[in-house]
């Protein structure tokens, strides 16, 4: 790259993080209760304290420092969160699996998230037990439970090779289908329920549901973090990285079940979202190279911030502060924007 390019090269690597700040305070600003940025920012000044926002003007209305500090802000770090988990999945899942159209819900952990938390809903859990986290909670068994069968079907069908685990994901994705249209048949009453939390979203969702979510996000990382090495190698097939000393089948079964982590974490707090993980992997991989380690890391912000975007474009669509489904606002956006990616011409040059 020349020294020209080497700047522009920085000041592209540094937009999917300032997105992700810009994001996050639109974020703070979307919804039914009016806020300006001046606002914003002073509430969230005065909470930390910050030099110049200790005075009463930071905390004049009470109910607007309420309103950013207790529901948007979690809600907005939530979903950031999510995004970044989606997409970093989806970039493992398509470098593993070697397929570009691999997307975080490739091995079924979704269908047994939606299963699980269907299961939820039908038994009324949270209304028995009074815990707000008990859909979550059995959305994470069930995905953690899905990827559990279809790693032991992978090994009984001849090892953790690509072809053997796509096909293990199918087949649980299509009986966890199955079974999830048994449950709502069975149980009329618990439908619109169960087809608003698969839609996805995060209405009504903060720091509860970030508590939960934040040990998966961080072991997740932290995995995909040691082998990302040994994820580069694969690319190159099983006998040349057996022949760099790689244990495939190890590196394989660490890479996927950290992949399936971040996947089942995120779907057990936001319900079913596509398109992220397979937006921002495409995107960062076009913009900044193949090489996993970068690549992973512009894919985390760039999903995160694409996530928020669309939680606040899911707020301010519709009137009197009616909300739509995020997985229906990534669904209508990221169709069209991926169908670009697909169609725009590819540069020789990183710059």
């Amino acid at each position: 790259m020349s020294d020209a390019c080497a700047p522009r090269g920085r000041l592209a690597a540094c937009i999917p993080a300032l997105a992700g700040l810009a994001a996050l305070v639109a974020a703070c600003l979307a919804g039914a209760y009016p806020a300006t940025p001046s606002q914003v920012a002073a509430v969230i000044g005065h909470a930390l304290g910050l030099p110049g926002f200790s005075g009463a003007a930071a905390a004049a209305d009470p109910a607007l420092a309420a309103v950013v500090l207790d529901l948007r802000l979690w809600r907005g770090v939530l979903a950031y969160g999510v995004g970044a988990a989606l997409a970093v999945a989806g970039g493992v899942f398509q470098g593993v699996l070697r397929n570009p159209l691999a997307d975080p819900f490739t091995l079924g952990v979704s269908g047994g998230a939606a299963f699980g938390a269907a299961l939820s809903l039908t038994l009324g859990l949270a209304a028995a037990t009074g815990a707000r986290l008990a859909t979550p909670l059995c959305a994470l068994a069930g995905g953690g439970a899905t990827l559990a069968a279809v790693l032991a079907l992978s090994r009984a069908a001849g090892g953790l090779r690509r072809e053997t685990v796509v096909l293990s994901g199918i087949i649980a994705a299509t009986f966890l289908s199955a079974l999830l249209s048994l449950v709502k048949a069975l149980n009329e009453e618990s439908v619109a329920g169960i087809v608003f939390w698969i839609m996805g979203g995060f209405q009504g969702r903060g720091k509860e549901e970030l508590a939960l979510f934040l040990p998966c996000l961080f072991l997740g990382l932290a995995v995909v973090r040691l082998f990302v090495r040994e994820l580069d190698i694969l690319l190159l097939g099983e006998t040349q990285a057996r022949q760099l000393g790689v244990a495939t089948g190890r590196a394989r079964l660490c890479l996927l079940g950290a992949a399936s982590l971040l996947t089942a974490g995120a779907v057990a707090v936001s319900g079913v979202i596509g398109f992220v993980g397979l937006i921002a992997p495409h995107a960062c991989r076009r913009l900044f190279g193949a090489e996993h380690k970068g690549m992973l890391t512009q894919s985390a912000l760039t999903g995160g911030a694409l996530l928020v975007l669309a939680d606040v474009a899911s707020r301010a669509i519709l009137p009197d502060g009616a909300e739509l489904p995020v997985g229906v606002v990534t669904a209508l956006l990221g169709g069209p924007f991926f169908a670009f990616l697909l169609l725009a011409p590819r540069t020789g040059s990183r710059s």
